[in-house]
Formats: structure tokens, sequence, C-alpha cells
């Protein structure tokens, strides 16, 4: 795309867990502050752990193809639970028809039917996110914050230098784990500089 209103930027996970890269949420406020009204998020395709996606995005629009298990997979992984909308792309093919009475079964999400390399069903999923961010409640904008604060959290508790100490005397049954975790959380508030 050759525009200069447009900025795409692929950002490597580096072994974050969650489907995002660690920096993705600040790249996301600099990105509205420098006033990008819209701002889409692309991950791979995810599996039942990488679903941080939901606590950052919004609408989180999950999209599926017909005929290849993908309803059935996404709601064992428990992405049916965290999708605001969810599209069947290549909705020409045999087995769309079927994958969306399947959803429809499992959500109460709204599901969407395109192809999208031809640009059918483009139009309804935009009037979609529309109205979905029309009728987004302060509830909502602050379950996403509260993820997003917990995600940030659980990175810097991993990333902690006494993780692996305490993790070892847990091993060795020479501390147990909850005490452990209460101690790894004590030193990231006491390391922490709130200013």
């Amino acid at each position: 795309i050759n525009d200069p209103d447009v900025l795409i930027r692929s950002v490597a996970t580096r072994g974050h867990l969650g489907g995002l890269a660690a920096a993705v949420p600040a790249a996301i406020r600099l990105l509205a502050a420098l006033s990008y009204d819209l701002i889409v998020l692309e991950t791979v395709g995810v599996g039942q752990w990488e679903i941080e996606i939901a606590a950052i995005a919004d609408p989180t629009v999950l999209i599926l193809n017909p005929g290849a298990g993908d309803a059935v997979q996404a709601a064992k992984a428990g992405l049916l639970e965290v999708a605001d909308i969810l599209v069947v792309n290549k909705a020409d093919r045999e087995g769309a028809d079927q994958t969306v009475r399947d959803l429809r079964a499992e959500t109460m999400a709204p599901i969407l039917k395109l192809v999208a390399a031809q640009g059918e069903g483009i139009p309804e999923l935009v009037e979609t996110i529309d109205e979905f961010h029309r009728t987004d409640t302060p509830r909502r904008r602050n379950a996403r914050a509260r993820a997003q604060i917990l995600s940030l959290a659980q990175t810097l508790l991993r990333n902690h230098p006494e993780l692996d100490r305490l993790a070892q005397q847990v091993a060795e049954s020479t501390y147990d784990p909850y005490a452990a975790a209460e101690r790894l959380f004590a030193k990231e508030i006491d390391d922490a500089s709130f200013e």
C-alpha cells in the first residue's frame, strides 16, 4: 500500500505468549496519540493460550475458513468466547453455510460471510465494526484495560530475575508455590518505581 496515511508494521512476538509482541500495547497508544483513528492488529493463527488480542483489540474479529474444521477448533480453544465478531471468509466455498450454522450453535456474536479476495462482504464487516464501537460500554473498556494491565504485570513477573531462584526452591520443595508467588510479587512492587 502506497499511502502516506497508512502504516503497516510487522512485529515479532519473540517468544512472548499471547499471540502478540509485548510492545504492541505501547505501540497502539503511540499510534492513537499520533491521531491514527483506525489501528488493525493481525495475529498469526492463535490457539488456546494465545488470546491476549482480546484484551487489546476492540473489537476482536475472528476470521475462519469453511470446511477446515476451524469452527470446531476455535470452540475447543476458547476463541469463540473472546471474539466480538466472527467472519467466515471464502464464503463462496463449499462448507461455508455449515460453518456458519456450527458457529451459531456456539455463540451469540455476530457472524458474517465474506469473500475478501473479491471484496464481497467487506462493507458489512466495516458497518458491524462501526456498530460495535458505537455500542461499546465503559464496562467493556474497563475490562479490556484490566486485562491489559494483568497481561503486562504477568510479563514483568515472568521476566523478574528472582523467578528462577524461586522456581528452583519450589521444585526442591524448600518453598511452597503460593509463598513464592507472593514473594515474587512483593519483590516486583519493591523494585518498581511509581513516579
